[in-house]
């Protein structure tokens, strides 16, 4: 099929509608197109595959981007035999490294339908279905983690555009509260959290140019209410403070009741980051470990991480969506009519205007599974992880750094230094067997489980622990 290229010549052979016809050929490239999808999605054995050096890559792909096209045969070809084999899957059980994906199977095949429903998930003018079962996925969240009547939220890219959107929301309030104080004087403004704080949240301080307070935590790892009160007390600029609800290196929950104490006794808006482990909370036994998530001014959860949703999606709730609203709607002549008519516009609760229906495949597999079936699978990682440090005691050569809480496991192989672990992490991904990088505490380089998938097994584990003897 030969492809649309930009008409320069004044060619008159090339149709403007050609792309978009109903025709044989539009029909081989969405078949073609689908067949791929459909066979990737049920594949038996999902491969691990392998990043290529840039130079190897560019050779071996080609070139595909030409004048005239290379056809849908020759494209779906180059992906399948080259480019998706230089890619890790995630899906992969043993991939274990950072935090893997195991969107369900009801969810993959959904996100081909958004994609095909051509639906602009901003404004509920254009898109009240979607934002309508985007809210109910949201709502029922919002109950889970304990919020009062009227929350809600948005879904965005992921944990980085959820964590900087809400600390926008955060610092807004901030402003127009000291703003009505006649005696406020300039103060540098800024965000506590604790030194195992996410990433993506010292990003997000550097994007809004405030500075971040960074707390120790205390010997288990958890920031603690009265650290971050001592903090409080002595940086007057704080408009936030961020409790987290699931470290990535170690899967420790915060003390978020005693930071949220903190925090309301100060007028200061907390936020809790609970991209990887929140949905932990699901699973009734763990509830109290998040005792204080209910108090939250706002917070994210990431369902392409362990609410088994595909790329990218995090759900972020305000427990007072009305001042998100004032910190994030846009004004501008041709969004009038969406701004004054709106029921609902998840365009105004973050920093994304334009977006996707994002949260669609996460409705359709909970209406499809139910909730009970996501309490189970999530359930999964957490007696895992248990299963496997209990494993990891009994075998002399290897020690935990610390119990698990959640689904990390983090531990140490004696006597390895980090060239040995990096030697070690490169057979296993040379074998195709797994994915499993070092990672580092207190100095010292570690390996560490992250379990999501309910395919990665304790047989899985106990077999990548058998490469270590």
């Amino acid at each position: 099929m030969v492809g649309m290229h930009a008409d320069t010549s004044g060619d008159a052979t090339l149709r403007p509608d050609a792309m978009h016809e109903i025709s044989d050929g539009t029909r081989e490239v969405v078949d073609r197109v689908l067949r791929y999808a459909r066979d990737r999605a049920l594949y038996e054995r999902v491969p691990l595959d392998r990043a290529l050096p840039p130079d190897e890559l560019a050779a071996q792909a080609g070139a595909a981007i030409t004048a005239d096209g290379i056809g849908a045969e020759r494209a779906t070809a180059l992906f399948a035999d080259v480019l998706a084999p230089a890619c890790l899957s995630t899906d992969h059980p043993g991939y274990v490294s950072f935090i893997p994906s195991a969107p369900s199977k009801a969810a993959i095949a959904f996100d081909l339908v958004v994609s095909a429903s051509a639906i602009y998930g901003g404004s509920w003018m254009e898109g009240a279905g979607a934002v309508h079962a985007e809210n109910e996925v949201l709502h029922w969240l919002a109950g889970e983690f304990g919020l009062p009547e009227g929350a809600g939220g948005a879904f965005v890219q992921g944990g980085t555009i959820g964590n900087l959107s809400a600390l926008v929301a955060a610092r807004d309030a901030y402003r127009r509260h000291r703003g009505a104080m006649d005696d406020a004087a300039p103060v540098r403004l800024a965000v506590v959290c604790s030194a195992e704080a996410h990433s993506s949240i010292a990003s997000a301080a550097s994007v809004m140019d405030v500075d971040v307070v960074g707390v120790p935590t205390g010997a288990d790892g958890r920031l603690h209410g009265d650290a971050v009160a001592a903090a409080l007390d002595a940086h007057p600029g704080v408009f936030a403070v961020v409790a987290t609800a699931g470290t990535t290196n170690f899967g420790i929950v915060d003390d978020i009741a005693g930071i949220a104490r903190a925090a309301k006794d100060r007028g200061v808006w907390l936020h809790v980051d609970g991209a990887y482990g929140l949905a932990a909370m699901l699973v009734d036994e763990l509830r109290p470990a998040f005792a204080g998530v209910e108090l939250a001014d706002s917070l994210v959860v990431d369902p392409h991480k362990w609410l088994f949703a595909p790329f990218d999606a995090c759900a972020l709730l305000y427990r007072d969506p009305a001042g998100a609203r004032l910190a994030h709607t846009q004004h501008a002549e041709y969004l009038d009519t969406l701004t004054e008519s709106a029921d609902w516009n998840p365009s105004d609760l973050a920093v994304q205007l334009t977006r996707r229906s994002r949260g669609l495949p996460l409705w359709f597999s909970l209406a499809t599974h139910g909730t009970e079936q996501y309490r189970a699978t999530i359930r999964h990682g957490i007696d895992a992880a248990a299963a496997i440090a209990d494993d990891i005691e009994q075998r002399p050569h290897l020690s935990l750094v610390r119990p698990p809480q959640l689904s990390v496991v983090v531990f140490r192989r004696e006597g390895w230094t980090l060239a040995d672990y990096q030697r070690w992490s490169d057979r296993l991904l040379d074998e195709q067997r797994a994915f499993c990088v070092p990672s580092s505490h207190a100095g010292e380089p570690v390996l560490r489980f992250a379990i999501i998938s309910p395919l990665t097994t304790i047989d899985v584990l106990r077999d990548i622990l058998d490469t270590l003897d």
